[in-house]
């Protein structure tokens, strides 16, 4: 299979690549995608063969499922169960943005993302060619673009030379983050474990947790670090998705940066963790 790479700075070859997405995407395959972190690779979230091409492409196994990207906060009641208030403030107030918040998955679904242990890590991006996408094919499980172990992709080109033709095609929407500086490491998104009574922070990130408290005050650290900054040190290099966090009370495994990933799941219990976005 031949890689195709849309430069989507041109419309026509934006309008093209998101038809093209979309059809490879029904079909079961994978595509690089922009986020508003790093580039992430994609896949029907409904799809068993599409997720398993994903993980394989990035060389990781069952035990760290991918979080799902979503177009709005609208399908939230469709994919996850027993949401609790708490959980919904917290999406109306960063989404779409760098928050990924984990949920019991809903009965009805009959979604295979791996190792979840009921739990999915849901967020909404804060880019426009993602969510065009988004509102084209519907959920993704999306991680970041890269090969387990090496940074996160932040241009297509870098995607492209690590995983190459194992994804069907490329969405260049230009350096990510938008305006971030070319020497900092990517920051992932922030991750909350609301499948229990008490939100659970799992992994710091782009949102801090003093702006977490300021609409939901009864969201705690798991590491119980409640001084920690969301942005890393300069020149401290990335770590692994979930390298040095804690798993959290759930299950679903919260991995970044991979900026767009979720780190290892727990024993069935609750869920934690997903990648920085991709």
């Amino acid at each position: 299979m031949n890689s195709t790479v849309y430069d989507c700075s041109s419309i026509a070859q934006r309008t093209a690549g998101l038809k093209h997405a979309a059809r490879a995407l029904a079909a079961d395959a994978c595509v690089v995608l922009p986020t508003d972190t790093v580039y992430g690779i994609g896949a029907n979230a409904f799809s068993a063969r599409g997720v398993a091409t994903l993980l394989a492409a990035k060389g990781r196994s069952r035990a760290m499922p991918p979080p799902v990207l979503i177009a709005h906060a609208g399908v939230l009641d469709g994919l996850a169960d027993e949401v609790s208030d708490d959980a919904r403030a917290l999406a109306r107030a960063f989404w779409p943005g760098g928050l990924t918040l984990i949920f019991h998955s809903h009965p009805s679904l009959g979604w295979d993302l791996g190792e979840t242990h009921g739990t999915v890590a849901l967020r909404v991006p804060d880019d426009e060619l993602a969510q065009a996408l988004l509102i084209e094919s519907g959920p993704l499980a999306v991680s970041s673009a890269n090969r387990t172990g090496h940074p996160a992709a932040s241009t297509a080109g870098a995607a492209v030379d690590m995983l190459g033709d194992s994804v069907e095609l490329y969405l260049d929407g230009g350096p990510r983050p938008v305006g971030g500086p070319a020497d900092r490491d990517p920051v992932p998104s922030t991750i909350v474990d609301c499948t229990g009574e008490t939100p659970l922070l799992v992994r710091h990130g782009t949102v801090s947790l003093a702006r977490l408290r300021s609409v939901v005050p009864s969201v705690v650290p798991a590491d119980g670090d409640e001084e920690l900054d969301s942005a890393p040190a300069p020149g401290a290099g990335p770590a692994e998705p979930g390298a040095g966090r804690p798993a959290a009370s759930g299950s679903h495994a919260v991995s970044e940066p991979d900026p767009e990933a979720v780190p290892p799941a727990a024993e069935p219990a609750d869920p934690a963790g997903a990648a920085a976005p991709a």
